[in-house]
């Protein structure tokens, strides 16, 4: 079977990574790589061409690194939600799914490419899922997706709001019971004097 040498103008999942001259099937070279612009033929013609494009191809390496490396920053640890409603058992009626993640984190000012998201799998129950984001080779960040009941935060706020309006009844509550039990005591203080007081006032008389 023919085969041929060629040189990876970009990564290539279970070939090689770019910049690398690897040798392939004839046939998947010319009607896949080459077509694709994913390769260029490496022959002994042309050399010194390869040897060129391999330079410029690492500085392109380093250019995309650290560009990847900037966006991993701020990727790192980012929180997506989604509310879905749920059927028994917690599964989902809609599944979240990588194009989802890709609508989410454009609205957040991230444009990523379908192959990057590493969610193989549409998420179909509610939970905590991590979910990476290849950037590069050597960058991949890891961002937090939080699957939720449809109406559950609304839920939620409505009963904070129901504690924090309770409160300043308990509070009211225990102020007034403070006053009475103030009050009585200061009855029991006064009364030793009253009591003096009517005491002499018979003796005066006697």
């Amino acid at each position: 079977m023919a085969h041929m040498d060629v040189l990876l103008q970009e990564d290539v999942e279970n070939l090689g990574q770019r910049g690398q001259v690897v040798r392939v099937r004839a046939g998947y070279g010319r009607n896949y790589l080459l077509p694709q612009k994913l390769a260029i033929e490496a022959s002994a013609g042309n050399r010194r061409m390869i040897e060129e494009q391999r330079r410029v191809l690492a500085k392109r390496e380093h250019r995309e690194k650290a560009s990847a490396q900037g966006e991993a920053t701020k990727l790192d640890g980012l929180e997506l939600r989604f509310e879905r409603r749920v059927g028994e058992h917690g599964i989902l009626y809609g599944s979240v799914t990588a194009l989802d993640v890709i609508e989410e984190l454009k609205k957040r000012g991230y444009d990523i490419e379908r192959r990057r998201i590493g969610l193989r799998d549409h998420i179909k129950e509610i939970g905590d899922y991590e979910v990476t984001i290849k950037l590069h080779r050597d960058v991949t960040p890891t961002i937090k997706v939080k699957v939720r009941r449809e109406g559950e935060a609304e839920e939620q706020a409505a009963a904070t709001s129901a504690t924090e309006a309770a409160e300043p009844t308990e509070t009211t509550t225990e102020t007034a019971a403070e006053a009475t039990t103030e009050t009585a005591a200061e009855a029991t203080t006064e009364s030793p004097v009253a009591e003096a007081v009517a005491n002499e006032a018979e003796s005066a008389q006697e």
